[in-house]
């Protein structure tokens, strides 16, 4: 055999066996230095960012603004002041109504009565009942607020809360029957068709109680418009937080805009103007002190064009049943004569 044939064997042999070897050599084990070493070995990019502490978030302060023809303008005087809760606690900034914000909010509830008082009966009743639902919805806000601005329990707010759901639901349903229980078919001596039917005053200017705050809102609002009047309330002081809050239900419950305004502010500043102004029909003294000299001057000024005036009642308790008593002050009795038989 040649010396380079005998050279080649060898080599064969030599490095056959070693890759056979390697081939169906098991894999090492791993220890904990060469997972150590292999951590090393990770790219520096493929690495777990480093997460930094998110900075403290400061909350949203909210500006509870007037709520005038639907919509929820500041007032055009620029002034505000400060809603504390029954602790001292602050709560939040409320527009302070001005009188110009007084005629804008007349203005808005003029042009919306016409349409208003149009609507049928039922269909007033749904959007009432509509504000119940919505009301309900927001019970636990409405409950936080009350609690808040009026102090006691919890447990209380939650009741007041409940009673104003349960007094919108109640007007909700006496919409189409004020007509049968307020009007009549008269019995004239002579060939004539007498009917008598309630009609709407007009604009209503409301001056809501401090507290209850939900309550007495919800008392004196929805008695008057049921009716089809248009209304502008004046909800003072602390009232402010949960009667905004209910201007946003309104804003979304199909009520059209202008039916119900909404100032905040002082009653003593805002109840002349709105006692004096010539296109009020009605004026509801309810969140004014009964015999008080305040009272006096109101009825004074609302007697320049004859408004319909209600009187506030000392102790009046709002969680009692209202029948029709508030109803009744902002309907006017309409008397038709038709001949018949001739």
């Amino acid at each position: 055999m040649s010396e380079t044939k005998k050279k080649t064997a060898k080599t064969a042999k030599a490095v056959k066996p070693v890759k056979a070897v390697k081939a169906a050599s098991a894999p090492k084990a791993v220890t904990a230095a060469t997972a150590a070493k292999a951590s090393q070995d990770v790219p520096e990019e493929t690495a777990a960012p480093a997460t930094t502490p998110a900075a403290p978030r400061s909350s949203v302060r909210k500006t509870y603004k007037l709520y005038i023809g639907g919509a929820f303008p500041r007032s055009e005087s620029g002034r505000s002041y400060a809603v504390a809760a029954s602790t001292g606690e602050f709560i939040a900034n409320a527009a302070q109504a001005s009188r110009k914000d007084a005629r804008d909010a007349v203005r808005a509830a003029r042009a919306a009565q016409p349409g208003w008082s149009k609507a049928t009966a039922y269909n007033r009743g749904q959007i009432l009942y509509r504000i119940a639902e919505m009301l309900e919805e927001r019970r636990d806000q409405f409950a936080q607020q009350i609690a808040g601005v009026e102090g006691g329990s919890l447990e209380t707010a939650y009741a007041q809360v409940d009673a104003a759901v349960d007094r919108w639901v109640w007007y909700a349903g006496w919409s189409d029957k004020l007509s049968q229980v307020l009007g009549a078919a008269n019995p004239v001596a002579g060939p004539y068709w007498n009917i008598s039917s309630p009609e709407p005053t007009g604009v209503v200017a409301l001056l809501a109680p401090a507290a209850p705050t939900l309550l007495g809102l919800t008392s004196v609002i929805a008695p008057a418009i049921v009716g089809g009047n248009a209304v502008v309330v004046v909800a003072p002081d602390a009232s402010a937080v949960p009667a905004v809050t209910l201007g946003e239900v309104m804003a979304t419950s199909d009520l059209p805009g202008g039916v119900v305004n909404i100032l905040t502010g002082g009653t003593a500043e805002l109840a002349p103007w709105l006692a004096s102004h010539l296109d009020v029909n009605a004026l509801d003294l309810a969140g004014v002190p009964a015999g008080s000299e305040l009272a006096r001057d109101l009825e004074i000024a609302a007697a320049e064009n004859l408004k319909r005036v209600v009187r506030p009642t000392a102790g009046y308790d709002w969680s009692a049943d209202p029948g029709l008593s508030r109803v009744k002050p902002f309907l006017e009795t309409k008397t038709v004569w038709h001949p018949i038989g001739i």
